[in-house]
């Protein structure tokens, strides 16, 4: 059979994107895997693998941090008051290169993405994760689920979803009782610098920074949420998210905006962030609406 093309899905390693690559081969398609690297503890190496035409991979770490993350934190954009938006913000730079050859998706079947594109032929083929599964093991894709444990994890530097209750925040029980304390300086909004006070530890770049912070804040149980959330279709889905170091720079930032901004100019800003964060949730990252929410 010839082939229909090249299509270029975007693979998690969950169990929707990896059920995604074999389907469009037995469509016709030529298919190349693209994998972005935002923070993910993932085996890049055994990308080969999937069984897939080729395999793209691409380290996007700096960009998610200073392009996605820290716009958010300038808006202090929060979705429903409790969400920092973590599977949200890698999105829109991943799709970015995605579509310089062509489109398809393998979202789940309550997620977001439904807002941007269909595929009803997938809709209506597997009717469960359990489907899925079946349609993976036949096209010997690696998956990190069971039948026993079917649900994925998603995973980057801003949060992780976790299958359990904790991964990157320790139980608060359990946490240290000793405290650090830490010294975060921001310009214009980004943080710039973070000193722990207590044994001089002290980082600049913004990866580097974003990831002490996940480390120190985690271990003593900070950003850890279980929340019940608008998905864009109207469902309400309910999961445990962690975000240790966006957790620390959102309110570190609010506090600062408390001592420096003007009462109906926070006003102003209030507003913009919540539409950001609506914005970015839904995936209008490219709107001329969400252009005007960015700080400048």
């Amino acid at each position: 059979m010839s082939s229909k093309g090249s299509v270029v899905p975007p693979y998690s390693g969950g169990l929707d994107t990896s059920c995604i690559l074999g389907f469009l081969k037995e469509q016709g398609y030529d298919v190349i895997a693209y994998l972005s690297d935002t923070g993910q503890k993932e085996d890049f190496q055994e990308a080969p693998t999937l069984r897939t035409k080729k395999v793209f991979t691409e380290d996007a770490s700096r960009e998610f941090v200073e392009e996605f993350i820290w716009p958010a934190i300038q808006s202090s954009a929060l979705y429903e008051n409790r969400y920092l938006l973590g599977t949200s913000l890698p999105r829109p730079g991943s799709a970015s290169k995605q579509v310089e050859i062509y489109v398809s998706h393998g979202t789940t079947g309550k997620g977001n993405d439904l807002g941007r594109f269909e595929m009803p032929e997938f809709y209506n083929r597997f009717k469960s994760r359990n489907h899925l599964m079946k349609q993976a093991k036949q096209h010997r894709i690696p998956i990190p689920v069971t039948p026993q444990s079917l649900w994925s994890m998603d995973e980057n530097f801003m949060h992780i979803t976790p299958p359990g209750l904790y991964t990157k925040t320790q139980d608060p029980a359990k946490a240290l009782n000793t405290p650090d304390i830490l010294d975060i300086e921001f310009k214009k909004g980004v943080p710039v610098k973070v000193t722990n006070v207590k044994d001089g530890t002290t980082h600049q770049t913004s990866l580097e920074l974003f990831v002490y912070l996940n480390e120190v804040a985690g271990k003593h149980g900070v950003g850890h949420i279980d929340i019940a959330e608008n998905r864009f279709n109207g469902m309400k889905s309910r999961g445990i998210c962690e975000a240790p170091a966006g957790t620390i720079l959102y309110h570190t930032h609010l506090d600062i905006k408390a001592f420096t901004t003007y009462r109906e100019v926070r006003k102003i800003k209030q507003g913009l962030g919540l539409k950001f964060a609506e914005l970015m949730y839904t995936g209008f990252w490219q709107s001329l609406e969400c252009e005007i929410c960015l700080p400048l």
